[in-house]
């Protein structure tokens, strides 16, 4: 990274001493970011985060006492509650839709490459999903059920948005980053970024990943 980008601090929640080990040196070697605590649970978290303000929690799901999935569920619940990127061996389709929909910034599996990790963590507390658009596209997929009164839900939700919100927030859930969905509506980066801070604050969701599952939801991003 360059010079005089702000330090983002992590806090490493899994149950493997091994893992957390390998994640520290991981994390340690990139200049701007520091991992200023470890947990081995769920459990844990809440009084470390309070008492260590991180900016990412990178949580694994399955852990003794109270889960990676509950804990990411109760974190991002509360009001400015640290990101939380979900790093598993696991791609249970079911562990993929309720840590997005419980807020989860980005689900990692523990072979993603050191350097993707990194660049996820850097993402997420950027507020961006960590997923390439394809494999967004398939996650999402796999998390909706595509019944009915889901679908009924969740297009009454959307009519909250104006046109403009909508038809950005459709883009989102194609899985088109910022400058696809600028070029797409002939809008400039800043102001797409505007449309969707707007419809976040609508209906009431914590990022663009949760906006994407509900789009889908609608069944407005085929």
């Amino acid at each position: 990274m360059s010079d005089g980008a702000p330090m983002l601090n992590v806090l490493v929640v899994d149950d493997d001493p091994l893992v957390r080990a390998g994640l520290r040196m991981i994390l340690g070697g990139a200049g701007d970011l520091a991992v200023v605590g470890e947990a081995g649970s769920g459990t844990e978290v809440p009084a470390l985060v309070e008492r260590l303000r991180p900016d990412v929690v990178l949580m694994d799901l399955h852990m003794p006492g109270v889960d990676g999935l509950t804990a990411t569920e109760r974190l991002r619940s509360a009001p400015g509650a640290p990101e939380v990127l979900v790093l598993t061996a696991f791609e249970a389709d079911g562990h993929v839709r309720r840590a997005l929909r419980a807020g989860a910034g980005g689900f990692l599996l523990k072979d993603t490459p050191p350097a993707d990790i990194v660049a996820a963590v850097r993402r997420v507390a950027a507020g961006e999903p960590v997923l390439s658009p394809e494999v967004t596209r398939r996650l999402i997929g796999l998390a909706v059920g595509g019944a009915e009164d889901r679908r009924t839900a969740a297009r009454e939700r959307l009519a909250l948005l104006n046109e403009r919100e909508t038809e950005i927030a459709v883009e989102v859930g194609r899985g088109s980053a910022n400058a696809e969905i600028a070029a797409a509506v002939h809008l400039s980066v800043p102001t797409v970024k505007t449309h969707v801070s707007a419809a976040l604050a609508k209906l009431g969701l914590n990022n663009r990943v949760q906006l994407a599952l509900l789009v889908n939801d609608a069944g407005l991003a085929e």
